[in-house]
């Protein structure tokens, strides 16, 4: 049952009834807020368990509780504890996520402090008031994390990141496939028999391994994004670690890049040319496709100007490697809208079919992303 979130005025559901969560009462109490009114909550979307409302003490927070395999949340949550050891030591500019109030390790719960009156970076995206001077911000923000050398950085997890699974892309396990939507057969398909694609990704992972590491977010998209007045703040820390910064990058540049495609069957941006029910061939396909890039992607450029004016020093291939993981960002949202369908649709396909062109030339594609040297 969908609810209106007035404060934060972002798709809100039912949360879960807290009487079969008494410790998230718990946790409140004991960082002073008191417990939830539960005629305020509501709950964002997303694959954890959450509340957002206020509290008897007056203010406001917001409580997650970390779901899946022990191993897993376990690792999720010192992730979180490490970014918050991090963050402490940044500038006050850098990429940040809402004030942290606290955690019960014991429950899998951590808290936060509610940001006020925010929109998240998706619907700024839509009603196209995600401007170049945000994506400036952004840029400066992410490329501040990524200098940032905070004390005990180096103990700091240095995993790689599960996806894109080598593993994965040569057989799926039964488990896992009988699990699985026929959207998310066909789009496995796609992408195991295509041998140029695999090797793309074999030798991106490969360039990943031998890339400098920094403090990385790692699963960056707009829909993370708070923006409130002046101020912004990123959500959903728990795959921080020491990476690869082209993640960080190319996850930025290819949720551009993903709108582009969206917006093919769309009339955004047409201006008097209204874009009307026409059979979609190929060639109309492209056509458009290339109109909508030339439209979005210089926030990607306003977005790698901003973060090169911090990081003035990169790494020789961080532009090409940001550029395959941008390509590799299309593939990983066809796969995350393909749970829930039967089929992949034709901008879907469009999609993959951008994404595996950047994955295979990223020397070629990096200037159409705006990946250029600045000065």
């Amino acid at each position: 049952m969908a609810v209106k979130n007035a404060a934060a005025e972002i798709p809100a559901y039912k949360p879960r009834d807290l009487d079969e969560y008494p410790a998230v009462d718990a946790l409140l109490e004991r960082l002073g807020l008191g417990p939830y009114l539960r005629d305020t909550l509501s709950a964002p979307v997303g694959r954890n368990d959450c509340w957002a409302g206020e509290t008897a003490g007056g203010g406001k927070a917001f409580v997650k509780h970390l779901v899946g395999p022990e191993p897993d949340v376990k690792a999720r949550m010192r992730r979180l504890k490490a970014f918050e050891q991090c963050s402490a030591a940044m500038p006050s500019s850098a990429l940040r996520g809402p004030r942290f109030l606290g955690f019960d390790e014991e429950a899998d719960l951590v808290a936060f402090e509610y940001v006020e009156g925010a929109r998240n970076g998706a619907e700024l995206m839509v009603d196209e008031t995600f401007d170049g001077a945000l994506a400036g911000r952004v840029g400066r923000a992410i490329g501040l994390l990524h200098e940032a050398r905070p004390p005990g950085w180096e103990d700091f997890d240095a995993s790689p990141p599960s996806q894109p699974s080598v593993r994965l892309l040569h057989g799926i396990p039964l488990p896992m496939f009988e699990n699985f939507s026929f959207g998310e057969v066909q789009s496995w398909q796609l992408m195991q028999q295509d041998e140029q694609l695999v090797k793309a990704i074999e030798v991106l992972r490969e360039k990943e391994r031998a890339a400098p590491k920094v403090p990385s977010h790692c699963d960056l998209r707009v829909d993370q994004f708070l923006v409130s007045d002046e101020e912004f703040h990123v959500t959903d820390w728990e795959e921080f670690r020491l990476a690869d910064p082209a993640r960080d990058v190319g996850a930025f540049a290819g949720e551009w890049l993903y709108r582009s495609v969206l917006d093919i069957v769309t009339d955004r941006g047409d201006g008097d040319n209204a874009f009307l029910d026409v059979e979609l061939t190929h060639e109309i396909v492209i056509e458009r496709g290339v109109q909508k890039m030339e439209r979005l992607l210089p926030l990607v450029r306003e977005f790698w100007r901003g973060y090169r004016e911090v990081r003035p020093v990169v790494d020789e291939g961080l532009a090409h490697r940001a550029t395959a993981f941008a390509g590799w960002h299309l593939l990983d949202r066809l796969m995350a809208s393909s749970q829930k369908s039967a089929r992949l649709s034709g901008i879907e396909r469009a999609a993959a079919g951008i994404g595996r062109a950047a994955l295979l030339t990223p020397h070629k594609f990096a200037a159409t992303l705006g990946f250029e040297e600045t000065t």
